[in-house]
C-alpha cells in the first residue's frame, strides 16, 4: 500500500508540474508528505520535525508532537542544529527550533531493517549532521535515521522548580530520542523500513543515551538491537543534578523557572558547559548502571567496545607537561601505584606526559566510564544477561581527528567514527586521507555493524569471524587491512593494566 501512497503522489506531483521529469522520492508522514532526493542510489530525506518546536513554555518540557502541514515539504536540507557553543564537532548554535530527523534508504526500500543513529559530543555538542549513512544504507540494505536532539543546559537542566511542574526535570533531550523512536516505529514503514526490525545504536554519549533507552522501562519495546560505541551506563541521581542546576541558575541571575524560561537563548549556550543523563526519575527510575548490573534491562542482542587509546583525545592539554607537573596529576588524582605502573621514561619529549595521562585515562576509565577495563567489565556484566558481541578498535596509526603536529593520536576517542560515517569530521576531513589498508577497515566495520543491523549478529564477508562473548570472553579487535582478529579477555586486561585499575576505587564513575 505505500508504494501506491508514493507512486500516485509522484504522478500528482508531475501533473500539477511540481516535480522534474525524474521525479524526487516522497513518502507520506503522520505529520503530512515529504519529498527527498536520490543520489548514487540512495533517498534522502534530511530535516524531518518530529516534535514541535521546544520554544517559548515548551523549554523545558517534554517533546509534544509536531505540526501537521499541508501540501509537500521538502526534505533536503539538515535541520538547525540544538543550540550549543562552537566546537569540533560545529558551529555556534542558538536555535531552539532543533528536533528534526533524517532518514536515508536504498531506492527501492521495502520493509529494510533499520538503525537509528544518536550522536556524540557530551550531551553538550554535536548533530545528525555529521553523520551521513549513505554508506551504510546503501552498502547494507538498510534504512538509516539519524537525530537532533536538546543539548546542554536546554536537555538535562534538572531544577526543583522544573520537578515541581512535572514530577521530574532533566532528561529532556533524552525524552527528544524517544520521541524520534516512536516518530521511527509510526512512519518508517512509509520510508521501506521495518518498525519491527530497529537498530539502536551511538557512540560516547550517544552510547551513554543507547544505555539509558536499555534501562528506562518507557522505551522498551521501541528497538530490538542496540550498539554502545565508546560510552558507558553514567547518569546523575536527580538530588544532585538539581543542585548543579540550582547552582547555574543562580549564576545566571534567575531564582524561578519563569525567570529561566525568559531568558535569551544564548545566555543558556553561554553557561552550558556540561550535561549527563539524570536518574531516579519516571524517565529513567533506576541509575542504568545498576539497571544493567541486576539485569533490569532490555535484553537486546548488544554490540558493545571502545577505542584502544580512548585518552589520546582528551589528553591533549597536557602536550608539554613536565615529569613533576605529570607525576603531580597522578598522585593527586590516584595514588603511587598507579605512578608505578606508568613510570616516567629515561628518554622524555613534550608528548610523553600526554602519552602517559592519556593511558590511565582510557585503561581506568577516568572519562566517563568510557574505554579500558570500565568497558570490558560492562561488556562483562552485559554478557551475563543477554547475546553480546565486543569489540576494540585498535588501528593505532590513522590520521586521528585533527592534524596536530608531532602528536600520535592512536585509536583516540572518536576514531572509529569516519570509518563508518565518511562524513564525519571534527573540522578536518578524515575519511579521504585513509589509505589502502585504511579503506579496507571501513569496508570491513560498515559490513560488521550492517549484518548486527540486519540479523543481530556480526559478520563481514572475507574477514574474521566475531564470535559472541561468551565463556571464551573473546572481543574482536579491530584492525587494518583485513586483519582484525579476535583476543582474550585475559589479553585485554594485560594491555590495559585492569589488575591494577580492579584493586583500586572505581574511577569512571557509574552514577
Amino acid at each position: 500500500m505505500k508504494k501506491v501512497v508514493a507512486l500516485l503522489i509522484a504522478f500528482l506531483l508531475l501533473a500539477t508540474g511540481t516535480a522534474t521529469a525524474a521525479a524526487a522520492p516522497v513518502a507520506r508522514t503522520a505529520s503530512g508528505v515529504v519529498r527527498g532526493s536520490s543520489s548514487s542510489g540512495v533517498d534522502s530525506f534530511l530535516g524531518i520535525p518530529y516534535a514541535a518546536p521546544p520554544i517559548g513554555d515548551l523549554r523545558w518540557r517534554p517533546p509534544a508532537a509536531p505540526a501537521s502541514w499541508t501540501g509537500v515539504r521538502d526534505a533536503v536540507a539538515y535541520g538547525n542544529r540544538c543550540p550549543a557553543q562552537a566546537s569540533t564537532n560545529g558551529p555556534r548554535s542558538e536555535d531552539e527550533d532543533c528536533l528534526y530527523l533524517n532518514v536515508q534508504r536504498p531506492i527501492a526500500a521495502d520493509k529494510l531493517p533499520v538503525f537509528v543513529w544518536i550522536h556524540g559530543g557530551g550531551l553538550v555538542n554535536g548533530s545528525s549532521n555529521q553523520h551521513d549513512g549513505s554508506l551504510i544504507a546503501k552498502t547494507n540494505g538498510v534504512v538509516v535515521v539519524t537525530l537532533n536532539y536538546r543539548l546542554g543546559l536546554f536537555g538535562f537542566l534538572a531544577h526543583p522548580g522544573l520537578t515541581a511542574e512535572a514530577g521530574q526535570s532533566g532528561d529532556y533531550g533524552f525524552m527528544d530520542q524517544q520521541a524520534a523512536l516512536r516518530w521511527v516505529r509510526q512512519n518508517i514503514s512509509a520510508f521501506g523500513g521495518d518498525p519491527a526490525q530497529v537498530t539502536l545504536g551511538g557512540e560516547s554519549a550517544g552510547g551513554f543515551s543507547t544505555c539509558a533507552h536499555l534501562a528506562s522501562p518507557s522505551s522498551r519495546g521501541l528497538f530490538q538491537r542496540a550498539i554502545i560505541q565508546s560510552g558507558s551506563c553514567i547518569s546523575t541521581p536527580l538530588p544532585q543534578a538539581e543542585q548543579a542546576g540550582v547552582t547555574v541558575a543562580q549564576s545566571l541571575g534567575c531564582a524561578d523557572v519563569a525567570c529561566l524560561r525568559a531568558l535569551p537563548a544564548s545566555r543558556l549556550v553561554d553557561a552550558s558547559t556540561s550535561a549527563s543523563l539524570v536518574s531516579r526519575v519516571p524517565v529513567l527510575p533506576r541509575p542504568p548502571d545498576t539497571a544493567v548490573r541486576t539485569g533490569d534491562f532490555g535484553r537486546v542482542p548488544l554490540m558493545v567496545g571502545a577505542n584502544r587509546d580512548e585518552g589520546r583525545t582528551f589528553a591533549q592539554g597536557f602536550v608539554g607537561a613536565t615529569r613533576e607537573q605529570y607525576e603531580s596529576w597522578v598522585t593527586s588524582t590516584f595514588d603511587e601505584r598507579v605512578l608505578s605502573r606508568y613510570p616516567w621514561p629515561s628518554h622524555a619529549d613534550q608528548f610523553t606526559a600526554a602519552y602517559l595521562i592519556g593511558a590511565i585515562m582510557t585503561d581506568s576509565g577516568l572519562v566517563g566510564g568510557i574505554g579500558g577495563c570500565s568497558t570490558s567489565d560492562l561488556v562483562t556484566t552485559f554478557a551475563g544477561w543477554t547475546r553480546t558481541y565486543a569489540y576494540q578498535f585498535d588501528h593505532r596509526t590513522g590520521p586521528g581527528l585533527a592534524p596536530t603536529p608531532g602528536y600520535v593520536w592512536g585509536a583516540g576517542h572518536a576514531a572509529e567514527l569516519a570509518y563508518l560515517w565518511p562524513s564525519f569530521d571534527n573540522g578536518t576531513p578524515i575519511a579521504p586521507t585513509f589509505d589502502a589498508s585504511e579503506r579496507r577497515l571501513s569496508a570491513d566495520m560498515v559490513r560488521y555493524w550492517g549484518s548486527f543491523i540486519r540479523s543481530g549478529r556480526p559478520f563481514a564477508p572475507g574477514s574474521s569471524p566475531w564470535p559472541a562473548y561468551n565463556g571464551a570472553k573473546l572481543t574482536l579487535s579491530l584492525r587494518a587491512g583485513g586483519a582484525s582478529v579476535p583476543i582474550s579477555y585475559r589479553q585485554l586486561g594485560a594491555e590495559h593494566n585492569c589488575d591494577l585499575w580492579r584493586s583500586l576505587p572505581q574511577a569512571g564513575g557509574a552514577g
